[in-house]
């Protein structure tokens, strides 16, 4: 029978060498949100025995609270360039079950995404091997580019608007045109160097 050899190791290198896997033991929900600046990762650590709270945003550790008595309740914070309010609630289901919604700016995350949907257009396409997300705000007109706004120049024409930037290099238009409908309003096309990029769904 081989006799086993006793190991030695410190603390300090079993923390170094593990705690990644400490960092989010206590991993519970993860969201991804679409913004204008780009899709964002939001994940939420909930310690349900010593009530910590931890929020990170894209990787960043944004809130960090430890040893909380009061295991339900809400987090807020900010999300992207434009700093939308986020609001992460906890809810107890039942015994020691929790439940976690995510809000943005008020409204539960599929409700904000239905509206959102409506008052954008998201394109996305590859140049010279880049990948490019374009976003149009049809309330304001901004054009946002891989989580850049765009500087842009509008102009009038015959059967619409054209709104013109560059995005690698690359010439780019959104026409906007009256779709002649009352209910579908007015459609947005993205046209970069005369080809017509069809629009992505979030």
């Amino acid at each position: 029978m081989a006799s086993r050899e006793e190991i030695t190791v410190c603390e300090d290198e079993v923390r170094s060498r593990y705690s990644h896997l400490e960092k989010m033991t206590d991993l519970v929900a993860v969201w991804e949100v679409a913004l204008s600046d780009g899709v964002h990762k939001i994940e939420f650590e909930h310690g349900t025995t010593s009530g910590k709270r931890v929020v990170y945003v894209d990787g960043k550790e944004e809130i960090r609270k430890e040893w909380m008595f009061k295991l339900v309740g809400k987090e807020t914070f900010t999300v992207g360039a434009a700093k939308t309010k986020a609001t992460i609630n906890i809810d107890a289901v039942s015994g020691f079950a929790y439940e976690y919604t995510l809000e943005i700016n008020g409204k539960s995350l599929k409700k904000y995404m239905e509206n959102r949907s409506k008052m954008t257009n998201t394109w996305v396409l590859s140049l010279g091997g880049t990948d490019y997300r374009v976003v149009l705000e049809k309330d304001t007109m901004d054009v946002w580019c891989n989580g850049q706004k765009m500087e842009t120049a509008g102009e009038f024409v015959e059967d619409g608007t054209e709104t013109h930037f560059s995005v690698g290099g690359h010439s780019c238009c959104i026409k906007a045109v009256s779709s002649g409908k009352r209910k579908e309003g007015i459609v947005h096309t993205l046209i970069v160097d005369d080809r017509e990029i069809p629009e992505a769904v979030e």
